[in-house]
């Protein structure tokens, strides 16, 4: 047998837990996983941060009816064999080690967590709850649990906050945060390295810059901007649109995931972080006559000054991904918009 061989049959064998699986980055993530062959279980409190509907309507893309989604209860799929959901939130303990102890899983996929830079202004409890409690919770039975081979969990771009140079490399400082959602990132991050060399747990984390694409979040620009520009309303571009943001497409966003899960690091002390974006920034204004361009419509455009907690670019430098995994993004914002405005289209 091959070593292609041997790797694709210890995927096969492989149970993973994705949290945040009715999420935009969870729920492709699920999906491609099973397309590989893994076992999945899928985890979400499916809060109201944003329409709970769209959540939902992602689970039955994969199989998970909403009338058959309880508290606390496992649903199977009824489209794919090999996923089970289950509504759950991180922060409870007695109920997630429970949960580790009847799954054994060989990993761990982390992209659960309060979202969104803007709203850590206003609720800064829900942050610290769900990225810092809630994540200690994954490293504790993580510890705990030693069939887990290995953890990945999501950080941000956000942690470069302000005064690094672009493009961010992993190396560049991380303590001038600009929002308190980049706080509870490095905080993730911080935690997750004590943990590899306290306990020896392999951790990777993964730093997402400005995801994109179809069943997208609809709080952030791309679908902000479509949805607006389709029905004629007027969009808001912060700081006049001197604003440049790393555009990657979903896709190109998971194909770096299931590179990363089955392939702990090897170190003595088993934590990584990797940047995964495009590693082409695009600027605000340049982005919205994208969109124009695929939609055949004009936006309307109110222009405003900067919001508390944004930076002014976001750039990714993924020679490491590339160098550890031959990763290289594919999708050109061009065809990334392409293939939203059609999903969104379709569905609306």
């Amino acid at each position: 047998m091959n070593q292609k061989q041997n790797e694709n049959q210890n995927v096969r064998k492989m149970k993973v837990l994705v949290t945040g699986a009715a999420g935009f980055i969870g729920s492709w993530l699920v999906k491609a996983l099973l397309q590989r062959k893994y076992e999945v279980v899928g985890l979400d409190c499916i809060n109201s941060y944003y329409d709970t509907g769209l959540k939902y309507a992602r689970l039955h893309e994969a199989g998970i009816c909403r009338e058959a989604v309880r508290e606390h209860r496992l649903v199977r799929s009824e489209t794919l064999p090999m996923y089970r959901f289950l509504k759950l939130d991180l922060t409870d303990r007695p109920r997630m080690a429970r949960l580790f102890d009847k799954e054994d899983f060989d990993g761990v996929v982390n992209l659960a967590g309060q979202a969104g830079v803007r709203y850590s202004t206003e609720n800064p409890y829900a942050y610290v709850e769900s990225n810092v409690l809630g994540f200690l919770n994954i490293l504790e039975n993580c510890r705990h649990h030693p069939s887990v081979r290995h953890l990945v969990y999501a950080s941000s771009s956000s942690i470069y906050g302000t005064g690094n140079a672009v493009p961010y490399a992993e190396t560049a400082p991380t303590d001038t945060p600009a929002s308190l959602y980049a706080v509870t990132k490095k905080s993730d991050e911080l935690m997750a390295y004590v943990y590899s060399k306290l306990y020896g747990l392999p951790t990777t984390g993964v730093r997402f810059f400005t995801v994109y694409g179809p069943w997208g979040r609809p709080d952030m620009a791309p679908l902000l901007f479509l949805k607006a520009i389709l029905n004629d309303q007027p969009i808001r571009v912060f700081n006049y649109g001197e604003l440049s943001r790393d555009f990657t497409y979903i896709e190109d966003i998971v194909e770096g995931l299931v590179r990363i899960l089955p392939h702990p690091s090897p170190h003595p002390v088993p934590h990584r972080i990797y940047n995964i974006g495009n590693a082409t920034p695009v600027r605000l204004l340049d982005f919205i006559s994208v969109i124009e361009n695929v939609t055949g419509r004009q936006a309307i455009k109110q222009f405003v000054g900067m919001q508390p907690g944004d930076v002014y670019c976001t750039y990714a430098d993924i020679t490491r991904l590339q160098k550890d995994f031959g990763y290289r993004p594919s999708i050109s914002i061009e065809e990334g918009i392409r293939r939203l405005y059609e999903w969104y289209v379709g569905r609306f």
